[in-house]
């Protein structure tokens, strides 16, 4: 199984702060941070360091060499990223002394990719490849349909949520992974079972993970059969790449063969140490920090 990640390129300038600014508040941040990111980024890490071979295909502008090299030194195969016009994707976090964040985005070269590009992106995959998307590129309904055309083994997340979920056919996809608030906003429900049996009810065909915060994940097989998990507690510093760590390391387990419930554990313990430490690239653990933690991991 080849594993191609098709998503967004970010430069994240993160600004510490003690509480998040208000409307018409100006405040001094204590520091700024530089870092890679971007949500196809992250997962891209994560799929990495849980031991995967990872391709990549996105684009990047001319200010986006930060982000080639630190796909190079993650041994990332970036053959498909383009140098287009214009800036690179960026965002602005900001992170409080709680550990929580608020971003702004500006899609920048990631909003560029046209439907030319997917169909070059994607000719040379096929059936028994995994594709991995988000929600922060262009031409993600083109993206869809050809993937699962062409035989791969498709895995949406659909954040950020926002009106371009509704223009995807997720009738082509095989893994949706989303958190409590996207579950609501695609199927009007409010509680996670209701989530999950309103998937299953218009996609049966559908396996879903549905992350609840506090109180851990559940992963619905496709046949309906439902595994729940806990949380890897651990002092939050910033959460910013939590949930791509999360994502990256379930695919990779469940995709390996691996039992969903184990799939899960692991992922949650990578999740968990990612919050404990700043950034979002640099907190991604490796395999086996993961495995280390994991012995003694109450989860």
């Amino acid at each position: 199984m080849r594993i191609l990640v098709f998503g967004s390129l970010n430069i994240d300038k993160v600004y510490a702060l003690s509480d998040f600014v208000r409307p018409g508040e100006t405040v001094a941040a204590r520091k700024m941070d530089e870092f890679c990111g971007g949500k196809g980024f992250n997962q891209a890490i994560a799929l990495r360091r849980a031991g995967n071979e990872v391709h990549f295909a996105g684009a990047v502008g001319a200010d986006g060499q930060m982000l080639l090299n630190t796909l190079d030194k993650n041994g990332i195969c970036r053959d498909l990223v383009q140098v287009k016009d214009g800036a690179t994707g960026h965002a602005i976090i900001q992170v409080d002394d709680k550990g929580g964040n608020c971003i702004i985005i500006l899609a920048g070269t990631n909003g560029k990719i046209t439907p030319e590009d997917a169909k070059n992106a994607l000719s040379g995959f096929g059936e028994g490849d995994l594709l991995v998307v988000q929600n922060e590129i262009s031409s993600m309904p083109d993206i869809l349909r050809l993937a699962k055309g062409q035989g791969m083994t498709v895995a949406f997340n659909p954040s950020p949520f926002n009106e371009k979920v509704a223009l995807c056919d997720i009738a082509m996809v095989d893994y949706l992974l989303i958190n409590e608030t996207e579950g609501q906003a695609m199927t009007g429900c409010g509680e996670k079972d209701a989530i999950l049996d309103a998937l299953r009810q218009k996609y049966p065909a559908l396996n879903v993970v549905l992350t609840l915060g506090g109180d851990g994940s559940v992963y619905q097989a496709a046949g309906g059969e439902r595994t729940p998990c806990g949380i890897y507690r651990t002092k939050a510093v910033d959460t910013t790449a939590a949930g791509d760590t999360f994502t990256g390391y379930f695919l990779g387990e469940i995709l390996s063969g691996a039992a969903p419930a184990n799939a899960l554990k692991l992922a949650a313990v990578a999740a968990g140490i990612s919050v404990s430490r700043a950034g979002a690239e640099p907190s991604i653990p490796t395999r086996e920090e993961v495995l280390e933690a994991l012995k003694t991991a109450q989860v």
